[in-house]
């Protein structure tokens, strides 16, 4: 996908929302080990990538997801996270999906510039049942970061936050389904208590899929397909539109970015049920829709 960037691979598991990771169970249809933590080669410089023309691969104002493979602030990726930060310091006119289960590492693993954040990256913890999200939001919310979210994915536990969203702090709350081997129920009715605390605080949800195991009124759905799952999402009606975020995006020079200037997603026909619509960078134009 091209708003990804995995500057590394692997992880180490570290509560019950790691329990069926998804990079696990894809590493092992490879023949690959997941708790093999390596430094991506090609790949680790991606958002400085340039086409034929010299320009950036990545657009300015394009939202990037950082390490969906493994844990920005894993302590055996230490010895090269200091080179990411320099690459997301030279991108300031991209902005920076940072996800962690290890916010109590975070003070310690910013760079030395850091000052009380910087414009273009977004922090978000992962809190995939209610003792996680009490864990993990209280150092979300005491560390300095412009921009701040919460991931309850895979979302295998009923989560209240509504505590921590009237703090005006959290700019968007996502919540999905578990997938793939030993895939645990997301119920539809803790996603609709969580979107009620999101809509009462105008803070943006987004329903991205609901599981290989959905239960609603009662009923178990099996949803194998992860476009399906996605599509039922965002049939669901739940996706909403909180108040919107800013982000100061600048050039090398240190010049605001004109608005005419930052990327513009577009779509194609099967973004269209998309539950992951509200959040992702657009159609890639991969050419897969077609065949």
């Amino acid at each position: 996908m091209h708003d990804i960037w995995n500057p590394w691979h692997g992880c180490v598991k570290c509560s019950e929302g790691c329990e069926h990771c998804y990079m696990y169970f894809l590493d092992k249809m490879h023949q690959r080990d997941g708790a093999e933590i390596y430094k991506a080669k090609a790949g680790f410089r991606y958002p400085l990538q340039k086409d034929r023309a010299g320009n950036y691969k990545i657009k300015s104002g394009e939202m990037i997801r950082v390490c969906m493979t493994s844990d920005f602030f894993l302590e055996e990726a230490d010895g090269w996270r200091e080179d990411a930060w320099d690459i997301m310091r030279l991108r300031k006119d991209v902005k920076f999906f940072l996800l962690t289960k290890r916010p109590q590492r975070v003070k310690d693993c910013l760079p030395y510039d850091w000052e009380n954040g910087w414009e273009n990256i977004f922090f978000n913890v992962t809190c995939e049942n209610q003792q996680r999200a009490d864990e993990r939001i209280p150092l979300l919310l005491n560390l300095p970061f412009k921009h701040k979210g919460i991931m309850c994915a895979p979302f295998i536990g009923a989560v209240s936050i509504e505590k921590y969203l009237a703090t005006g702090q959290i700019e968007q709350v996502i919540c999905g389904g578990e997938n793939y081997d030993g895939a645990r129920p997301c119920n539809y009715d803790w996603v609709k208590a969580l979107q009620k605390e999101c809509v009462k605080c105008n803070v943006s949800f987004c329903f991205i899929e609901t599981g290989t195991v959905f239960i609603k009124d009662g009923k178990k759905y099996h949803l194998p397909k992860k476009q399906i799952q996605s599509q039922m999402a965002y049939k669901s009606g739940m996706n909403f539109q909180g108040k919107p975020m800013e982000f100061n995006l600048y050039d090398e020079w240190g010049y605001d970015i004109p608005d005419e200037q930052l990327y513009d997603p577009h779509y194609g026909e099967n973004c269209n049920q998309c539950g992951s619509k509200l959040i992702c960078n657009g159609c890639s134009d991969c050419g897969k829709c077609k065949g």
